[in-house]
């Protein structure tokens, strides 16, 4: 949920004004992910002479400066600034090589704060700098341990333990090291870092920064995303083509490096990445970056770690991507976007040849879709958004599969310990790859032995690494926190799966065609429906001082109730619920009156005639009516015209969920803004949720 940034540039001059702003604007490339609070942390000016802290500690350098704040990064920016001008420090200060940490905070443990945010520090001089995302579970207990060896904490927060921690092992292992008669200060870094790993339990992502190890950092994780990107500088061809020597050390040729918890905050950068995976500890040294992977035996002792050899990879993103472009804001831009967003999850998936030869190739499920056909069962997990995804295309996986599906919410799922067997299939939908609850029940289901697919809009991720085969939806970078044209991708995509599995199926075989001409078209329609837009922003100015909402859907579209409904409460910050229309009569049926204003989905499909009766009973009891109906069926739905109408073109129905949610973000969005909320980031609410 938070956001790591860190710049290191080696051999290549670079003035404090350029590095703080490349930390500056690394935070602000990390915004949507959500935050309440920001932090830096870069050098002093160099002296000569070693300082001695009140402790008697003696440091090589001046301690390294910490600035933080609470509130938006521009907060912090302002304080910088204020304080680097009452303190006199020179911005004009070049420095040959430099490291420099940053981080945005989401507060779990302590309000929003200076003192909790981060970089967190281990105490006076700023011995060791720790930026951390994700969750330390065993906090306490090492800060009760460190409290008795006279360590004092300033911060609620879980991460303080991080850096003191590696203050006590520095300094044992130190004093181990004398008493066998060896040379102070001679403690590599990754020792340092690697026993401080050993100690702690949860999920993370760290980078640490230190004066005893000047112009190094040393960055690791286990559960939360983290990148490395590289630039030889002066290279223009840096950033497209394959290096195989950019990770090793060069005879001081420049380079920089860049890490972070999200590819955005690189691509303007560079290309060229790598993606650190669970365990791994990078050290960044001497123009050189070092890898190690560690394990621990039985006892938790600290195995003798492995060298490892990585290749760069290329980001498939542009800068482009990152910015808004002619829109206000992100959501609004991403909603527009996907038409093409689908043209993309689709491009050279679908198969339209001579002879009316159709079909779908999914390079990554093709070595397994017979195990899939003969799983005992399909399970779809996931959380949230991508949830309600995989809930709108169940019916037609059942369908052309034959194969029963159930669905699972990630957390649940664990918390209960479900039953997983090695027949079924479990099929992992996450837009991030990287959603806490999901990886935890993707570890639980490799655990049973289930085949494990994952659904993911990026490469590289914890799940698409983690799974034994899946699909890219190819959607595109998305910024905004709540998810839209990743949505209609994973719908698709999913719909796609359904038709492969059904492909040794002549039975289905015009069903599955009819579908593939509707997905050729399906980009189109999109369009079209998108010029509702003014009539979504009319509807909201209508419903922007309500306190509810209800959404009646089923079928197919028992889905996009729900997403409908989450997409209004998380960003508009109206209460909503989405509901099965069959069960209207149980419950919420005692909600209505004239005031209530009620959505009720009801586009042709098997479910249009019960919803038919769904509508006649809430005007029968004064609803206030918002119909979503096909075009050329207002007469049929609402003869009387008492409702308010959404009319939308009809596509297959297994592909209506699509372009239904499509009004239904624009009405949240404009709700959004008239309210007068952020739509970029929602109250309370971050954009990947990589912690518990």
């Amino acid at each position: 949920m938070c956001g790591i940034f860190a710049y290191l540039n080696y051999n290549a001059t670079r003035e404090r004004r350029h590095i703080v702003e490349v930390l500056f604007n690394g935070l602000r490339r990390l915004e949507y992910r959500g935050y309440d609070s920001a932090g830096i942390s870069l050098d002093a000016d160099p002296c000569e002479a070693s300082v001695t802290l009140s402790s008697g500690t003696v440091l090589p350098s001046p301690p390294p400066l910490v600035f933080r704040q609470e509130g938006k990064i521009e907060n912090l920016v302002t304080t910088f600034y204020h304080d680097a001008d009452v303190a006199d420090l020179d911005l004009q200060k070049s420095f040959t090589s430099h490291a420099g940490i940053a981080h945005t905070r989401w507060a779990t443990h302590g309000q929003p704060s200076p003192v909790n945010s981060h970089p967190q520090t281990s105490g006076e001089g700023n011995e060791f700098l720790v930026v951390h995302n994700g969750i330390i579970t065993n906090h306490m207990v090492l800060k009760e341990t460190l409290l008795k060896y006279g360590f004092h904490f300033e911060s609620e927060t879980d991460t303080e333990v991080i850096p003191k921690l590696a203050k006590f092992v520095y300094d044992s292992l130190n004093e181990e090291l004398a008493n066998n008669g060896g040379d102070k200060q001679v403690v590599p870094f990754t020792q340092v870092v690697m026993e401080v790993m050993r100690q702690l339990e949860g999920a993370y992502a760290l980078i640490f920064k230190s004066p005893y190890y000047p112009n190094e950092l040393v960055a690791c994780k286990r559960g939360s995303p983290l990148l490395l990107g590289v630039k030889e500088v002066g290279d223009k061809r840096s950033d497209t083509y394959v290096e195989s020597d950019l990770l090793a050390k060069d005879h001081g040729k420049p380079k920089e490096y860049y890490v972070a918890s999200d590819a955005n905050a690189i691509v303007e950068h560079t290309k060229r990445v790598l993606v650190i995976e669970d365990n791994e500890v990078v050290h960044m040294k001497d123009g050189a970056v070092y890898i190690f992977k560690f394990e621990f035996d039985k006892s938790r002792q600290l195995l003798r770690p492995a060298s490892v050899q990585r290749a760069l990879s290329t980001l498939e993103m542009e800068v482009e991507q990152i910015k808004k472009g002619n829109f206000e804001h992100f959501m609004q831009k991403e909603i527009h976007e996907q038409p093409d967003s689908l043209t993309m999850t689709m491009r050279g998936r679908l198969i339209r040849g001579e002879q009316k030869i159709k079909g779908v190739l999914l390079g990554g499920l093709k070595d397994h879709l017979k195990t899939i056909r003969r799983s005992r069962r399909i399970i779809f997990i996931g959380c949230g958004t991508s949830y309600n995804a995989a809930l709108a295309a169940r019916p037609i996986v059942e369908e052309l599969s034959g194969v029963p599906v159930t669905m699972e919410i990630a957390s649940d799922l664990i918390d209960r310990q479900g039953p997983i067997y090695r027949e079924d299939t479990a099929i992992f939908v996450s837009q991030s790859g990287e959603t806490a609850d999901t990886l935890q029940a993707l570890e639980y289901a490799k655990s049973n032995g289930a085949l494990c697919v994952g659904i993911t809009n990026t490469v590289g991720s914890a799940i698409a690494r983690g799974t034994h085969c899946g699909v890219h939806i190819n959607a595109g970078c998305e910024i905004g926190v709540a998810s839209t044209k990743a949505y209609t991708s994973q719908i698709a995509v999913i719909i796609m799966l359904a038709l492969a599995l059904g492909d040794d199926s002549l039975s289905t075989q015009q069903r599955r065609n009819a579908i593939i001409d509707d997905l050729y078209n399906l980009p189109n329609k999109v369009r079209d429906v998108l010029k509702l837009d003014k009539d979504m922003k009319e509807l909201a100015a209508l419903l922007m001082e309500e306190q509810s909402l209800l959404v009646f859907g089923r079928g197919y579209n028992y889905a996009t109730a729900l997403e409908c409904a989450l997409k209004v409460k998380e960003v508009s910050l109206m209460h909503s619920e989405g509901i099965l229309a069959g069960e209207m009569k149980h419950g919420p049926l005692a909600l209505v009156d004239e005031t209530l204003p009620i959505i009720v989905i009801a586009t042709r499909d098997a479910s249009s005639s019960k919803q038919q009766s769904v509508i006649q009973q809430l005007k029968a009891r004064k609803g206030r009516l918002i119909v979503m109906c096909t075009e050329g069926d207002a007469e049929s739905m609402c003869p009387d015209r008492t409702c308010r109408l959404i009319e939308v073109p009809q596509v297959q129905d297994c592909l209506q969920p699509i372009i239904n949610i499509v009004p239904l973000q624009l009405l949240a969005y404009h709700l959004t803004v008239l309210r007068g909320f952020n739509v970029d980031q929602p109250r309370n609410l971050a954009k990947s949720v990589t912690t518990q």
